[in-house]
């Protein structure tokens, strides 16, 4: 008897230990671009992939001021994110194919509320929540980088 409660155990510890090891992490390790919008620079992690997209900013705990992450999708269209598993409060710049900011949302922490563009965009930048009001950029603001001169050519 005792070695079927030990086996148990053993097995429970296991699955457990498993699912531990799966849970998903923070993606830090994405492509980076370089953004400026007026006389500021950010530097942007690149989610390109719709893996990428969907883990976005989740389970990240801190993250510098000057650094976000930039969703780019295939082609504009009417863009709508979330917080679920993202710990950190973020305001999202839905931005247009030439680096204009269509609108920006405040966004919190771990709830479900859809947040979307008020036009069909490709781009959207997420950044600590206050960045840009400190900063005084707004709806309208154009942001430069590589990612926006090739949609200018």
């Amino acid at each position: 008897m005792f070695q079927r409660f030990a086996a148990l155990l053993l097995l429970a510890a296991f699955v457990a230990g498993g699912a531990q090891a799966q849970q998903p992490q923070p993606q830090t390790d994405l492509p980076r671009t370089q953004l400026t919008v007026g006389l500021y620079k950010i530097d942007a992690q690149v989610a390109q992939t719709p893996r990428q997209r969907e883990i976005g900013l989740m389970f990240r705990k801190e993250m510098p001021q000057a650094e976000g992450m930039i969703f780019v999708f295939e082609q504009p269209a009417t863009q709508c994110f979330w917080m679920r598993n993202t710990l950190l409060p973020l305001t999202a710049a839905f931005v247009a194919d030439d680096g204009r900011i269509v609108n920006l949302v405040d966004m919190q922490p771990m709830t479900e509320n859809s947040h979307c563009s008020e036009e069909p965009v490709r781009y959207v930048l997420e950044m600590n929540q206050g960045w840009f009001a400190k900063k005084n950029i707004k709806k309208g603001a154009k942001l430069g980088g590589e990612l926006f001169a090739a949609g200018r050519r």
